[in-house]
C-alpha cells in the first residue's frame, strides 16, 4: 500500500513543538488531519536555536508520537521560523513583457518577482519569502494577477521578509537531523495568517498578533496584501515570570496558575461563592507553602501591567509601518499567549481597536486535537503547504523552459566542447 502524500508541519517555538501531519481528502478541497503531537521544547529561547542537540532530542520525540497516531512516516514538512532575527522590508521589480503580441505569462510574472527579490542585503542574511503586495501593468495600479492581461511594462510591490543565515541553517540542521527534508521555511506570523484571518480580514486591512512563548510576531495586512511584519521580544513566558517572582514560587507552578485563570475566567461570574477573590493553589496541584491567593492580584497587578506592554510594543510596531489609520478589521489575536486572562480587553485599551482571538480552521479530520489558538501556527503551515505547492514547482519548470530558450545556447554548449578537444 502507497504511503499517502500530504502536508506536513513542524512549528519549532519557544515553549513547545507540534507536529501535524495530514492527507488530501477524497474532496480535493479537504485536508484531512491524521496524526498530530505536541511535547515541550528544550534547546529553543526567543524563538531561536540556542542548543541543538536539547532540540533535535524534542523534535524527534514530537514527529515519532505524531507518526504512532498516522500510522506512517514523515519524509518532508514545512517548518516554522522566528526569532529577533527576522527583520522585514518592501522592495519594487520592473521587467519588459516578452510575448510579440504584448500577453503576460507566468514566465513574466516569475522574472518580476524575481527583480524584486535583487536587493542588497548583507551576507549573513537571506531572504525567507518574497510576497507580492500588487502588481503594476502599463501604470495601472491594484492588479493582484497580471496573468493573461496585455501590456508592455511589468511591475511589482513586494514586501520581504529575511533572516539570518546561521539561524536558518540552524533549524533546516534540527529538521534533517531526523531524516525530515525541510519543504519551506515559513515565518510564524505569515503561517498563523494562513488559519486564522479570513480574505475579507485582509482586504479590509487587519492586525495579526500572534503571542508565543518567547516572542511575539505581528503582521500588518492591507488590501489582501501583507505589507509589513516584525517580531517583538517579548512573550507569554513572561508573564509566568512575572507570577513566578510576584508570589515566590516556581515557574511551572506560575504556569498552572496563568492556564488555570485563562480557563475559569468567565465561571466565577456566575458563581455565589462569597470568597470569588480567593484561588486555592491546592487545588490546582501547586503543592508549595502559598496555599491561597487574590485572583485579582495575580490579573491586575502582575498579569495586566506584562499584556499592556506587549501591546504597546504591538502599537509602535504599527507607528514604525506607517499604516496606522488603515487597519479598520481591528486585531486579531492568536498563539498560546492570546488565551491569557484579559488578553483582548487589554488590546482593545491600549490599541484602541476592535480585538478578538484567532481559532484556526480549514482542517478536517481530528480538529478536536487542534481547535486551539496555541495550533494557530502549525495548522497555518499546513495550510501555506497546500496554498503554495504548485507555485513552489511552477517556477522550476517555467526557469528551465527560459534557459531552454535562451537563443544560441546550442553554439556555446559547441564552442565549449571545441576548446576542451584540445585540453589533455
Amino acid at each position: 500500500m502507497a504511503k499517502p502524500q500530504g502536508i506536513n508541519a513542524i512549528d519549532i517555538g519557544s515553549s513547545k513543538i507540534t507536529c501535524l501531519i495530514t492527507v488530501p481528502g477524497q474532496d480535493d478541497s479537504k485536508i484531512n488531519l491524521v496524526g498530530a503531537a505536541t511535547v515541550t521544547s528544550r534547546g529553543v529561547r526567543r524563538g531561536q536555536i540556542v542548543n541543538i542537540e536539547e532540540c533535535v532530542s524534542s523534535i524527534t520525540d514530537c514527529v515519532e508520537s505524531a507518526e504512532r497516531m498516522a500510522g506512517f512516516g514523515v519524509d518532508s514538512a514545512f517548518v516554522s521560523i522566528s526569532g529577533e532575527n527576522i527583520l522585514s522590508q518592501n522592495s519594487q521589480g520592473l521587467v519588459a513583457i516578452t510575448e510579440s503580441e504584448g500577453e503576460i505569462g507566468h514566465d513574466d510574472v516569475f522574472r518580476v518577482i524575481e527583480a524584486a527579490r535583487a536587493v542588497s542585503l548583507p551576507t549573513s542574511r537571506e531572504i525567507i519569502h518574497v510576497l507580492p503586495r500588487e502588481f503594476i501593468v502599463d501604470g495601472q495600479h491594484g492588479i493582484k494577477d497580471p496573468t493573461g492581461m496585455s501590456g508592455v511594462r511589468l511591475e511589482t510591490e513586494t514586501h520581504l521578509i529575511t533572516g539570518l543565515t546561521p539561524a536558518i541553517k540552524n533549524v533546516t540542521r534540527c529538521v534533517n537531523e531526523l531524516g525530515v527534508n525541510v519543504s519551506g521555511l515559513v515565518f510564524t506570523g505569515l503561517a498563523s495568517a494562513e488559519s486564522v484571518l479570513t480574505d475579507t480580514d485582509k482586504e479590509l486591512g487587519v492586525v495579526l498578533v500572534d503571542i508565543g512563548g518567547g516572542t511575539t510576531s505581528v503582521c500588518i495586512y492591507v488590501e489582501g496584501s501583507c505589507v509589513y511584519s516584525a517580531v517583538i521580544p517579548v512573550g507569554a513566558k513572561k508573564i509566568s515570570d512575572d507570577i513566578a517572582i510576584g508570589l515566590q514560587i516556581s515557574v511551572d507552578s506560575a504556569e498552572k496558575i496563568k492556564h488555570y485563570l485563562g480557563k475559569v475566567k468567565h465561571e466565577t461570574e456566575s458563581s455565589d461563592t462569597k470568597n470569588l477573590d480567593e484561588i486555592d493553589l491546592s487545588k490546582i496541584g501547586i503543592t508549595e507553602d502559598v496555599k491561597k491567593v487574590s485572583r485579582k492580584t495575580i490579573v491586575e497587578g502582575i498579569i495586566r501591567p506584562r499584556l499592556n506592554e506587549i501591546f504597546t510594543m504591538v502599537n509602535h510596531v504599527i507607528k514604525q509601518s506607517g499604516l496606522e489609520g488603515q487597519t479598520p478589521a481591528g486585531v486579531i489575536i492568536t498563539g498560546g499567549g492570546a488565551l491569557t486572562v484579559n488578553c483582548t480587553e487589554s488590546c482593545r485599551r491600549v490599541m484602541q481597536l476592535p480585538a478578538k482571538l484567532g481559532i484556526p480552521t480549514g482542517l478536517h479530520g481530528l480538529t478536536d486535537e487542534i481547535n486551539s489558538p496555541v495550533y494557530a501556527t502549525s495548522v497555518g503551515l499546513v495550510l501555506y503547504g497546500y496554498h503554495h505547492k504548485e507555485q513552489q514547482s511552477a517556477p522550476r519548470l517555467k526557469l528551465s523552459g527560459m534557459i531552454k530558450g535562451i537563443p544560441g545556447k546550442q553554439f556555446v554548449g559547441k564552442a565549449i566542447d571545441f576548446i576542451k578537444s584540445f585540453l589533455p
